[in-house]
């Protein structure tokens, strides 16, 4: 399965083609599926830009793209930073009237456990995102882990070598719990690339867009998310052992 991450936290400060309101963000969902991804991430963005887990922009967000590609999985981040903040995401998302197939949760974050229990009880996934192996260690332990729609492996570490070691950490400690809980794995910006094709490698789900970064396989600037999914369909299509030459 291939995701696009649409926009995340970034702004058009950091790429021109960054969508944030309910039209863009359903413009760029059909050219991504078009493109060849399969399932949506995004963050909704409020009238001044500012990622928000308000019910009313919530739900302008996910009509606007179920209008345009119907049936389409869609998932939004409520990681700690996102407004309102901290305890009050939890009262938001129990706002919430228009609700998403699935949510990313941070284990990280210290209210994890109570945002994963929220999201079950509302009936929504929950993508339990991992950062390193400790992340993993408190995740394996949740009464709720095996209830989870699938693992993130997020690798935030900027150097190739680090960044592939923390993930075999990671699966590590999955591997040890026997979780039968599908795994995507991916990368930030410098890393993007490079755990994408070691997704491929080991035949796991992974994610392409503007909120991981904006260059393609050469270096150069994606002129969209798009771009950026039809680099991934053609790696996806080259054999082993020279898409690792």
């Amino acid at each position: 399965m291939l995701q696009a991450c649409l926009n995340g936290s970034r702004s058009r400060d950091f790429h021109a083609a960054t969508p944030l309101n309910p039209a863009e963000l359903a413009a760029d969902a059909a050219a991504v599926l078009a493109a060849g991804a399969t399932e949506l991430h995004l963050h909704p963005r409020d009238e001044a830009g500012a990622e928000t887990l308000d019910p009313v922009h919530v739900a302008s967000a996910l009509e606007a793209i179920r209008a345009r590609v119907p049936g389409t999985p869609i998932g939004l981040s409520t990681h700690a930073g996102i407004a309102p903040g901290g305890a009050g995401r939890l009262e938001a998302v129990k706002a919430w009237t228009v609700l998403p197939d699935y949510v990313s949760v941070n284990l990280i974050e210290e209210d994890a456990p109570e945002m994963i229990a929220l999201a079950l009880s509302r009936g929504i996934g929950v993508e339990a995102g991992l950062w390193s192996a400790a992340d993993a260690e408190r995740f394996v332990k949740l009464p709720q882990a095996r209830q989870a729609l699938r693992i993130l492996i997020e690798i935030n570490e900027q150097d190739e070598a680090e960044g592939l070691e923390v993930a075999a950490a990671i699966r590590k400690v999955l591997a040890r719990a026997s979780l039968d809980v599908p795994v995507l794995q991916h990368g930030l910006d410098a890393t993007m690339w490079p755990l994408y094709r070691d997704a491929l490698l080991r035949g796991l789900d992974s994610r392409i867009g503007l909120e991981d970064g904006k260059h393609m396989p050469n270096g150069s600037q994606t002129e969209d998310n798009a771009a950026l999914i039809k680099a991934a369909m053609l790696m996806a299509r080259v054999p082993p052992d020279v898409r690792t030459a």
